[in-house]
């Protein structure tokens, strides 16, 4: 029997632009937008000079950085583009691996397009979506049981995956890009202790070893075909189970996991949407915010560990401000939104003395953490409550009104002159090059 890095590299590599449901590839085409958007917002914020920086400190080459008319070497924009796309948590969530999807593929797919047709790229682009989501979902919630993202640790397979294809390589380089990258799968949890930022490094970390893995294996670096199902394979040494070969492969080209991605509404963990969700309808139904005794709100296990317990109501820097429940749900009960600049003020007293009167629950719902319903009961010195309640958080596959939340995102992150770019990245697979793309972008103002 073939290996599963076999499989995924021979099934990406047969894999056709006429072989991809219209509705993968427009749903392609809109992580596409949206991950723009957020690097655009990213970098307007200064979210990621850190990264921007160093790649342009590694010296001059053909890549874009994204937000600017800098050009370096692929691994190091790929670097900046992944930090830039995560940067402010506001890009896509697949529900069923825990990964952000677009920000460590879509930095390879700007790097190595040249060349190729804007369907070619688009192809390439629904190869690393479906690789991450697949690799993840392997494994539900097992990578952060152990302290480590997911994001990161299945992320460098789909940046190998996706470069190797869009180099032309051959199956058995393409396995041996998949060996290669699983020496850089990895990610620490570590700053969900700390408040630091370390987080927003991961997707760039992705892109660029995935990039420099297809790199190594076209040199003739070779790496372990077992890299998943090993005895030292990735989930038995990172995620302390067995490789689940079904999850990854059954229905591969025929049921899309690229098209059950959500976006996000909010710039925070995905973890806790449902409840900001639930949150907005509790305000929406009259919350008298002076009269608040209590607020009880309905978390999933896994998302509990991550953005709820001790501490969580006074975060210690914005980013942990992004990872905290009660605060947030504290700030939808105030404002009636949650956008970027919320978490610029994190020292908000009112904020901090709601976010103390926020209970979690810890319900252990079917299915899994990031598709939980939400629920909020807000209690009232008067004995009334109010409650909001939704059954999952908005901007997932099925919502009707995804493609105008996408549009509507995008144009806000991406400012003057969105609408032309939007045109463009909408466009890719049937009208635009990756050149025109790559044009627009470059000459696309902050």
């Amino acid at each position: 029997m073939s290996t599963i890095a076999e499989e995924l590299a021979a099934r990406a590599l047969r894999l056709r632009p006429e072989d991809v449901p219209e509705t993968v590839r427009r749903a392609a085409l809109r992580h596409l937008l949206d991950a723009v958007g957020d690097a655009f917002a990213g970098a307007r914020a200064g979210a990621a000079d850190a990264a921007v920086r160093t790649a342009e400190a590694m010296g001059p080459g053909d890549a874009l950085i994204l937000g600017g008319r800098t050009r370096v070497s692929r691994p190091a924009a790929a670097l900046a583009n992944g930090v830039l796309i995560h940067a402010l948590d506001f890009d896509d969530t697949h529900a069923g691996g825990l990964v952000h999807a677009s920000a460590p593929v879509v930095p390879v797919v700007l790097a190595e397009s040249a060349g190729v047709s804007g369907a070619e790229a688009v192809t390439a682009l629904v190869v690393g979506l479906e690789t991450i989501c697949r690799l993840g979902a392997a494994a539900p919630h097992g990578f952060h049981a152990v302290g480590l993202h997911a994001t990161e640790a299945c992320g460098v397979f789909a940046a190998a995956l996706t470069a190797a294809r869009l180099r032309g390589l051959t199956v058995e380089q393409t396995v041996n890009a998949l060996g290669i990258a699983g020496s850089r799968a990895g990610g620490l949890l570590e700053f969900l202790n700390t408040g630091s930022s370390t987080k927003q490094l991961h997707p760039g970390f992705a892109a660029s070893d995935g990039l420099t893995a297809a790199a190594l294996a076209s040199a003739g670096a070779t790496g372990p075909a077992t890299v998943f199902e090993g005895e030292y394979g990735v989930y038995r040494a990172l995620a302390r189970r067995d490789a689940d070969r079904a999850a990854i492969l059954d229905g591969l080209g025929t049921r899309w996991e690229a098209a059950r991605i959500t976006v996000k509404p909010y710039p925070a963990c995905q973890l806790m949407h449902a409840q900001l969700d639930a949150a907005r309808a509790a305000r929406n139904a009259g919350v008298p915010l002076d009269g608040v005794v209590e607020i009880a709100v309905r978390a999933h296990p896994d998302a509990a560990k991550i953005v709820c317990g001790p501490g969580k109501e006074s975060p210690r820097t914005s980013y942990d401000a992004k990872f905290s429940l009660p605060w947030s749900v504290a700030a939808m009960l105030t404002d009636g939104e949650v956008t970027v600049a919320t978490y610029d003020r994190i020292e908000r007293p009112e904020l901090r003395a709601l976010a103390a009167k926020v209970r979690t629950e810890v319900v252990d719902f079917p299915g899994v953490a990031a598709d939980q319903p939400g629920r909020v009961v807000v209690r009232l010195e008067s004995g009334a409550t109010v409650t909001g309640e939704v059954a999952r958080s908005g901007g997932g596959p099925d919502d009707p009104a995804i493609d105008a939340l996408v549009r509507a995102k995008a144009l806000a992150n991406l400012g003057p002159g969105g609408p032309a770019l939007s045109d463009v990245i909408l466009s890719l697979a049937d009208a635009a090059s990756p050149a025109a793309l790559i044009s627009a972008l470059e000459n696309h103002e902050l």
